[in-house]
């Protein structure tokens, strides 16, 4: 049986849900932050992420909730993982909560990407709020 795994990170952010919404749906925000890619939330909607030295990761959006769920597929052939961003009002901002499923433990890269992603999506979650105040 093969054993997925998952990344799960959240990350408060002093700016209402439409604004981080920006920041996970406009292609140019989005780039400032993580990655270069034609992003939009509408179901069916396919892109690639620029992921520089990990390479073009193809996309495809399965599920929106304006302001409050984007899900995509990422790296479809690959790793066939999901990206599911939970975008939760908190006081004067807004929490948002990352899961990253579906890596498959049984595959060396499987294992190799939970690990380096799991190290990494905390900083690249740090990065939005920077973005968001320019």
């Amino acid at each position: 049986m093969t054993e997925k795994a998952a990344i799960h990170c959240d990350e408060f952010l002093p700016h209402p849900p439409a604004r981080v919404w920006e920041a996970l749906t406009d292609p140019e925000l989005h780039a400032r932050w993580w990655a270069a890619g034609d992003v939009k939330a509408v179901v069916g909607h396919r892109f690639t992420l620029d992921m520089g030295p990990f390479g073009q990761q193809p996309c495809e959006v399965v599920e929106v909730e304006v302001e409050r769920l984007l899900r995509y597929s990422f790296a479809a052939g690959t790793l066939d993982t999901t990206v599911t961003w939970r975008l939760v009002p908190e006081g004067h901002g807004t929490r948002l909560l990352l899961e990253h499923a579906g890596f498959d433990l049984d595959t060396p890269m499987g294992r190799q990407a939970h690990q380096g992603m799991g190290q990494g999506w905390p900083s690249v979650l740090r990065r939005i709020a920077p973005a968001l105040a320019e």
